[in-house]
């Protein structure tokens, strides 16, 4: 990427196009991270990064045949996501945007609970306590402000930097280059500085807001967004997943030390539509997508495990489990049940309501006129 006066952006990058591994010496405190990690660690990283992809492409086809009323894929950034969710500490919490999968299976999300949101079936699915994983955010960078405000507590509780692995927190959250357009980015910018709250901002520029592309959204790189208000940035290459886990890892590591917040931007690409709601061939050019898609970020990092032996028996294995999860994910949304009519009325008010009774009694009678026509 070029800033707006010609100069290269550095950027974090471990794995070339070509799989091949090299840390910048520039980059050595990144590197020390990939250093403790091993070959299971490596097939761990590619078996999810394909597992979310193949889940991503039946969900797509489950919706078009009616079965959500909107899907949001994330096909190009597996990368981004798995790398940074697995550099995520088990005591830190996450908020997400509507299109983190990856991250979410990083920390044992069921995915059919994702399924569920899109469908209508229930509003999240998951308890945030337990999973430290919080509720998808459907509003465009409401979970930036979210996260500072759970990251301010942490900070207020003195769960940061007491050198207590079992005791010291850290939050991330995660937004698109979109969101960095509106005004919750700019003052949760500003709270988590600040207040220096425990706090990792991962943008995942993609490239396109919807159908406006990041140059509408900014004339200088997004990783310098936060410096203004004193928040220290840096950019990574989004299609290489050992980057994207170096650097969330060092920054979580950062965060839960005492350090203040940061922002990571991971340069990747939406290689499909914004959602299924949207036709990318209307705004995107051809060419910049083939361009993207010959940057793959599983390809590179099937070449990247090659280099290291890895043979086409493992290769096949995660083909045919992906196959699997496939007919699983097909089945159990064809035979979700729909949720009971009162669930409507639950829960919209404390005590009950007249107003609230008379609909729900209306609603009831409306659904039975069509089973008593059916008897009939």
């Amino acid at each position: 990427m070029m800033t707006s006066q010609g100069g290269r952006v550095p950027q974090v990058q471990m794995l070339s196009p070509d799989g091949i591994f090299e840390v910048p010496p520039e980059y050595a405190e990144y590197g020390k991270y990939i250093e403790k990690l091993n070959l299971d660690d490596f097939l761990k990283f590619y078996r999810d990064m394909a597992r979310i992809r193949r889940f991503d492409n039946e969900c797509t086809a489950l919706q078009r045949q009616g079965q959500m009323g909107l899907w949001v894929p994330a096909i190009g950034q597996e990368a981004a996501q798995i790398g940074s969710g697995y550099g995520v500490g088990p005591n830190d919490h996450m908020f997400p945007s509507y299109r983190e999968h990856g991250v979410a299976i990083t920390h044992g999300i069921d995915l059919m609970s994702i399924i569920k949101i899109m469908r209508g079936v229930n509003h999240g699915g998951w308890n945030p306590e337990e999973t430290r994983f919080h509720l998808y955010a459907i509003v465009l960078a409401t979970q930036v402000l979210h996260a500072t405000g759970y990251a301010m507590g942490v900070n207020f509780d003195g769960l940061v930097g007491t050198g207590d692995p079992e005791v010291d927190q850290a939050v991330i959250t995660y937004f698109g280059d979109g969101a960095t357009a509106e005004g919750d980015v700019s003052e949760a910018l500003l709270f988590a500085a600040t207040t220096k709250a425990p706090l990792v901002f991962f943008c995942q520029n993609n490239q396109w807001a919807i159908s406006s592309p990041v140059s509408a959204q900014t004339v200088v790189p997004l990783y310098l967004r936060g410096t203004g208000f004193g928040v220290p940035g840096i950019q990574v290459d989004g299609n290489d997943v050992l980057a994207c886990y170096a650097v969330t890892a060092k920054h979580m590591d950062d965060a839960r030390n005492g350090l203040g917040p940061s922002l990571i931007e991971a340069l990747t690409y939406r290689v499909g539509a914004h959602t299924t709601s949207d036709d990318p061939t209307k705004y995107r050019p051809a060419e910049e997508l083939e361009y993207w898609k010959a940057r793959d970020p599983l390809t590179r990092f099937e070449k990247f495990l090659r280099r290291q032996g890895v043979g086409n028996d493992f290769f096949e294995e995660v083909a045919i489990a992906g196959d699997q999860l496939a007919e699983q994910i097909r089945a159990e949304t064809f035979a979700m049940p729909n949720p009971p009519l009162e669930n409507i009325f639950k829960h919209v008010y404390t005590d009950p309501h007249p107003l609230i009774a008379e609909q729900q009694a209306w609603l009831e009678g409306y659904e039975a006129s069509f089973e008593e026509g059916e008897a009939k």
